[in-house]
């Protein structure tokens, strides 16, 4: 199944995981087999279920005014930020790549809902942020 290799005390042990059933896990230590209790819970794989905000039907005429309400990006889920691709003063149009999020061990780009300038930008790669966190703030 799944082979290690540990240095314990300066000793060097092969261990190989043959079978887990349950809290029992079959093993090999340097060629001894093994039946080893295991005590922590053991997580079952859930498949993740993305909930994203539904998003308003565009108004039909807009009247763009200089210094207008500001557009919040935010995020998601809950995640790291892997790659941050605008800076402040940056012109986007609606659809572009603005950062890479890692969440749930997939990688989720963050677009541009609409057309606009960047006028902060919130976070940096690397940083651990939380579900609805503004990211980047646009016109």
């Amino acid at each position: 199944m799944r082979n290690y290799k540990f240095t314990i005390s300066g000793n060097t042990y092969e261990v190989e995981i043959i079978e887990i059933e349950g809290d029992i896990a079959k093993l090999e230590v340097n060629g001894t087999p093994y039946l080893v209790e295991i005590h922590q819970e053991i997580k079952s794989v859930k498949t993740p279920t993305l909930v994203r905000p539904v998003l308003r039907e565009p108004q039909k005429s807009i009247d763009k005014k200089i210094g207008g309400p500001k557009l919040e990006i935010k995020a998601p889920l809950p995640g790291i930020i892997m790659q941050v691709m605008v800076r402040p003063g940056d012109k986007v149009t609606k659809g572009q790549t603005l950062m890479v999020m890692e969440a749930m061990k997939m990688e989720n780009e963050i677009k541009a809902e609409n057309d606009g300038e960047v006028i902060s930008v919130k976070v940096i790669q690397g940083q651990s942020v939380l579900q609805d966190e503004v990211l980047i703030e646009m016109n």
